[in-house]
């Protein structure tokens, strides 16, 4: 017997590739061979591109990564490495196929947030407190005064890492300063942006780092409650985060007099129902007190009259994670890191037409071209990226011409978009610009509240406008148009889901025009997105005759005998692409 464990990485991510079937067939290889090895879980690491992982622990401590497990590969995994001790070297991160693409991806991250992410089991508490888990919140309570804690979150340049990039240490000061006994912390796990996934992560991964992090803050503002609004399209993550909640319970970590002192703190898991709008912060209370959640006018700002009417602290999930490893660094081993007005580090969600998706966390300051084309490894088609769209529907839309661009609050501000909380979906040259912006604003249109009048009908005659043009039925004016109701939306909705609503319409409106103007003037779509605006034809020195688009039509708008040129009738044609989906010989023509 070589191996001591074998890992299984049981993330969502890993388990949507197939992770629960690799562990049960480890589960049943161990049974029938009588091998020794532990079997156990973690979260994800990261890598979401090589899913599913499995790790081998050898007795020795050494440690082999095999990246795109099978059931059958597992099955061969215990044969040759844990019963007969040779590493199946070709499969793994150290020296396989993966390796190059590994490094790539790892090598420039600096990883605070996901320290312990894809290293421990989430659900074992012995695992995190191995490494230095609940020794800060044992620092802060025994050797720190509530101001001493906030003078090194302030001295850690931390801004919030959920969109608005205030400052944290300032944030926690108004709490403690502000009038009345009783105070509140809110962890926003409500992570509802398309293409993000960095709170799941963590959650998923690490939720004591959070948890240890929102116990500070409550030490640090006066709290003795504090509430996890989570919503509950993520099964997996509020259930290790309920382990987690009892086993820090048990092991003395979250109730009364914590370390023997006069400070007492425990937490709540609120589940949300999934709309976008609870993200911002006063819906989110609202929400929590059991109202609807729509916002409401500020001020008075949530550090003064926050959750039932009390001084409340409202943090992401990412913000809180940073905490902990502040406490027991000090505030200016964090900002050793970063920009001087955004210091730190930021965890991105790689998503969308990326080749190496995942989660990955990088120093503030660092341009986007190196995230995008290093980490990121370009596009999985190989087609060079034309756009990434960062902070979500909120978000803008970043063209491949400013990718010199920083990582900073600031920085990104200049181009239309925002850091947000992280996510960022790649877009090659197949992507259709207009068809993008209608997308995240047909997404904002659907999560309005519907309080403000612009955000709810004015968002409507956007999405409209949209579709027209994607139609081919839009025109000149209609680009007027859409640049004014996005003004309008932009500045007179009470939150920033509607202050924010038009970002993807104005930053795709400043950088592709021109394919606005292709779309109402030529009729036609650039990327061949669109298909009311395609045309589908057969390549006649290409077509064999074979009729496999024949026999898919669905419209039965190709016409031709077998082994004879084929013809589409434009008039039949209902421009489904299925022609061009079945064809193996390259003979459908799209314009």
């Amino acid at each position: 017997m070589t191996a001591g464990q074998i890992i299984v990485g049981m993330a969502s991510c890993g388990v949507a590739a197939g992770a629960q079937e690799v562990y049960q067939a480890f589960e049943q290889k161990i049974e029938a061979t009588g091998a020794q090895a532990e079997l156990s879980v973690s979260g994800c690491i990261g890598t979401c591109f090589l899913e599913p992982l499995v790790k081998v622990r050898g007795a020795d401590g050494r440690e082999w990564t095999y990246a795109e497990v099978t059931p059958e590969r597992a099955d061969r995994i215990v044969d040759q490495h844990v019963l007969a001790g040779e590493p199946i070297r070709e499969w793994t991160w150290e020296e396989g196929v993966y390796k190059d693409a590994v490094e790539a991806f790892m090598g420039p991250q600096v990883r605070i947030v996901l320290r312990n992410c894809g290293l421990i089991n989430p659900e074992r508490i012995d695992e995190y407190l191995a490494r230095d888990g609940y020794k800060a919140i044992e620092k802060a309570v025994t050797a720190m005064t509530p101001e001493e804690v906030i003078q090194e979150v302030k001295a850690s340049g931390l801004r919030g890492r959920g969109g608005a990039g205030f400052p944290t240490g300032l944030k926690w000061q108004f709490a403690h300063d502000a009038a009345g006994e009783d105070r509140y912390l809110i962890c926003n796990a409500d992570e509802g942006d398309p293409g993000a996934f960095m709170n799941r992560t963590v959650l998923e991964s690490d939720p004591h780092s959070m948890l240890e992090g929102m116990i500070i803050g409550g030490y640090a503002i006066g709290a003795s409650r504090g509430f996890i609004y989570c919503r509950a399209e993520y099964p997996l993550a509020l259930k290790r985060l309920d382990i987690a909640l009892n086993q820090a319970r048990e092991r003395g970590f979250l109730g009364k007099n914590l370390f023997g002192s006069t400070f007492s703190f425990d937490i709540e898991v609120r589940q949300g129902a999934g709309a976008f709008v609870c993200g911002e912060e006063t819906a989110l209370m609202a929400s929590i007190e059991g109202q609807r959640g729509m916002p409401r006018l500020r001020p008075p700002y949530p550090t003064t009259a926050g959750l039932f009417g009390k001084p409340t602290v409202i943090n992401n999930v990412n913000t809180l994670t940073n905490i902990a490893w502040i406490i027991l660094h000090g505030g200016a081993a964090l900002a050793q890191y970063g920009t001087p007005g955004t210091k730190g580090t930021k965890v991105f969600s790689l998503a969308g037409k990326v080749a190496r998706g995942g989660s990955a966390e990088v120093p503030m300051g660092t341009p986007l071209h190196k995230i995008v084309q290093e980490i990121g490894g370009g596009s999985f088609s190989g087609k060079p990226v034309k756009a990434i769209q960062m902070g979500g529907p909120s978000g803008g839309c970043v063209p491949a011409t400013l990718f010199d661009t920083v990582v900073d609050y600031e920085e990104l501000a200049k181009t239309g978009a925002i850091v947000g909380s992280g996510g960022m979906v790649f877009m090659d040259e197949d992507t259709c610009m207009v068809d993008i912006a209608r997308f995240f604003l047909n997404f904002t249109q659907d999560e309005s509240c519907g309080k403000c009048t612009y955000c709810r009908v004015g968002t409507r005659r956007m999405l409209e406008i949209l579709t027209r043009i994607c139609s081919g039925e839009g025109t000149m004016e209609d680009i007027d148009t859409l640049e004014e109701l996005a003004d309008k939306v932009k500045n007179t909705s009470l939150c920033a889901l509607g202050g924010t609503a038009p970002n993807p319409v104005l930053t795709t409106l400043r950088y592709f025009r021109d394919e606005y103007i292709a779309h109402v003037r030529d009729h036609t779509c650039p990327a061949k997105v669109c298909r009311p605006l395609l045309t589908f034809s057969v390549i006649e020195e290409a077509c064999t005759g074979c009729g496999a688009c024949r026999r898919a039509c669905p419209a039965g708008a190709i016409s031709g005998e077998k082994k004879q040129v084929h013809a589409i009738d434009p008039n039949l044609c209902i421009k489904c692409g299925v022609c061009y989906e079945t064809c193996r010989f390259d003979a459908i023509l799209v314009e």
